[in-house]
Order: structure tokens, then C-alpha cells, then sequence
């Protein structure tokens, strides 16, 4: 029998505890270890396009990811992390979603799953199963992939360079339609000399309106200031510019977020979290893996 993700957590982190491995081998170990048949390490998901298996042991890593217990390493490989390190000290008989809960980097992952109902506000997607509809089962389950996704997402922001978080929000502002479709309706400048402005976007496809960018690629925790607010708007006037965007990977104080309410000039702040969101809609460094149809009884047929 094919154990579920919640069990794989602990032989998962374990496998890590002398240092990093790939995901790929501790599939295959751990495929041993709960003597799985053939058939079963074979069998894949309804969309066919992964083993049963293997996603489970993603969404275990996944899991202790969020809660701060691993690392990823590079592409395939992880490590534990000094507070995997000191849970594996513990020697827990089990980890599950009730034991992650223990950690502010796994709740603080659970809230931004989106909005839930008041009875289960605080409870997991397996918990709550018994009570809710399997509408409301399946709207649960794809807000808790594109949390996963969304922190994934961030992840690999902050760990690339600088530039390349530059021309990752001119392809956002394309796709998301500002410019046309001219090739040459965004621009990333990021240069010496662009005078505290890292892009500037056509508003519409003639050019007549342009929006400036700041993108500030920082590591969690570390908001934006008001003292960066106020360059940035310095920065538009320079340019005699009405308009700006400014990103961030991380999120506003609210002195900045005040600071942008009284200056007066259009300064939209996008943290973090609004980033990846706009992402995951406009597909910016993400894919469709698989889309599924809900459909229900055509009352005016059976008339």
C-alpha cells in the first residue's frame, strides 16, 4: 500500500540527516523500505503524468520545506536545516501537518492558502475532508498547490541575480497586456546612469504613457523602507514621470506603505506574495501541468 505524503515526512527528512541527497534517490530508498510492489511504484496519478509515488515523497519534502526543516540545495537535492537537525534530535515517532503547525514558517505558509470558512480557518485540507463538500474539498486543494507554488516561486526570485528579477517584471507587465504586443514596449534599464529606475513599460501600444519600475530583489523580512519610497519618487520626478510600479520580493513597512499614500503621485507597491500571484495567473515562470473540468447536471436538457 502506497503510504500518504503525511507519513513520508518523517522518512523523508531522515534521509537527509547526514547531508544532502536527491529527491530521485530517496524515492528509490524509500520505495524499498515500504516494500512496494512493481505496480505500485508504477502507478501514476489520474493525469497520468506522475507517479503516485513520487508526488507524494514532493509534497513531504514540500511540506518540511515550508516548515523551515529542509533546504533546497540545488534542482533535485535537498538538506535538512539546523531546526531539521534539532526535530531529528527529538527523535518524533511521527511528523504530520499537526506536528509542522509548531513552526511560524509553516502556519505563516498556511495563510496564505486563501480564504477558508470560519469553522476551518485553522484546520488542514485532510481534516476538514469529512465536512466539507467536494467542491469546497477541490477549491481547498488548489489553493494549498498554488501556496506551495507561490513559495517555490519566491524561493527561486530571491536566489537569481538581481538582473534577472529586472526582466522577469517586464515579462510580467507584457503578459499582464501593458505595451501591446511590441517587442519594445518594455524595456529593462538596471543600468548605471537609469537614475534609481530599473524599468519603464509602455501603458498602452503607442507609447504615449509610460510607467516606471523599481524591482528590489530582498530576502524575507528584510520590507521596504519609506526612505526607498521617497527615492523612488524622486526618481519619477527626475523623469517627470506620473506613474510607478515597485516590487518587491519581500513585503512594505508601513511607514513606506504611508509614505507612498502621501506623496501623492501614483506609486502602486507589489510585495511578494501579490507578485506571485500575478505570476501563477499569467503563467510567468510557471506551466499548466493539468486542467480540470467541473461540470454539473444540464437541467434545461432533461426539459
Amino acid at each position: 500500500m502506497i503510504p500518504d505524503y503525511q507519513t513520508l515526512m518523517l522518512p523523508v527528512l531522515q534521509e537527509a540527516a547526514d547531508g544532502e541527497v536527491s529527491t530521485r534517490d530517496v524515492i528509490e530508498t524509500l520505495s524499498e523500505k515500504y516494500a512496494l510492489s512493481d505496480e505500485e511504484r508504477e502507478q501514476l496519478l489520474p493525469s497520468g503524468k506522475q507517479r503516485t509515488f513520487d508526488n507524494r515523497v514532493n509534497w513531504a519534502k514540500g511540506y518540511l520545506k515550508q516548515a523551515g526543516l529542509v533546504r533546497y540545495t540545488k534542482r533535485g537535492f535537498y538538506v535538512v536545516t539546523d531546526e531539521g537537525q534539532k526535530v531529528l534530535a527529538q527523535n518524533p515517532d511521527r511528523i504530520d501537518n499537526k506536528f509542522l503547525k509548531q513552526f511560524d514558517a509553516f502556519l505563516e505558509f498556511q495563510s496564505r492558502k486563501g480564504p477558508q470558512s470560519a469553522e476551518n480557518q485553522d484546520e488542514s485540507l485532510d481534516e476538514v475532508q469529512d465536512d466539507a463538500t467536494p467542491d469546497e474539498i477541490l477549491r481547498a486543494a488548489h489553493a494549498k498547490i498554488n501556496a506551495s507554488l507561490a513559495s517555490d516561486l519566491l524561493d527561486r526570485i530571491r536566489g537569481a541575480s538581481p538582473q534577472f528579477f529586472e526582466h522577469l517584471i517586464i515579462e510580467l507587465l507584457l503578459a499582464m497586456g501593458y505595451g501591446g504586443t511590441s517587442e519594445d514596449a518594455a524595456r529593462a534599464l538596471g543600468q548605471s546612469g537609469d537614475n534609481g529606475v530599473d524599468g519603464v513599460v509602455d501603458q498602452d501600444p503607442l507609447g504615449v504613457d509610460q510607467i516606471y519600475v523599481q524591482a528590489k530583489r530582498y530576502a524575507e523580512g528584510n520590507n521596504v523602507g519609506a526612505g526607498d519610497i521617497r527615492d523612488f519618487f524622486g526618481a519619477l520626478n527626475l523623469k517627470k514621470a506620473q506613474k510607478g510600479l515597485f516590487f518587491t520580493t519581500s513585503g512594505f513597512s508601513p511607514s513606506a506603505k504611508q509614505t507612498a499614500k502621501d506623496l501623492g503621485m501614483r506609486i502602486v507597491l507589489i510585495d511578494g506574495q501579490h507578485l506571485t500571484k500575478l505570476m501563477i495567473r499569467y503563467s510567468i515562470g510557471c506551466r499548466n501541468e493539468e486542467t480540470l473540468h467541473l461540470k454539473r447536471l444540464d437541467e434545461e436538457f432533461f426539459e
